[in-house]
């Protein structure tokens, strides 16, 4: 496994030091600092740059134009 060394102030190190838990500084970074694209944010920032051609979305249009004019079905258990 490669490794890098950093450098943090005595308060991040502190910071840090108090999240271990007995863990390693790399897990709680990982614990603390999730991926990108874990985030909802990170899916609604994707979102904003996404193109749906017009046939798409006549297409989901008139799907939810489907599923008002049909009656709700009970389950027959």
């Amino acid at each position: 496994m490669a490794v890098k060394t950093i450098t943090i102030d005595m308060e991040a190190y502190e910071r840090l030091s108090r999240l271990k838990d007995g863990g390693s500084f790399s897990q709680v970074i990982k614990k603390h600092l999730p991926v990108p694209g874990a985030m909802a944010g990170d899916l609604l920032t994707s979102l904003d740059s996404a193109a749906v051609s017009d046939t798409t979305l006549d297409s989901v249009e008139e799907a939810v134009a489907n599923r008002r004019n049909h009656p709700v079905r009970e389950p027959r258990w």
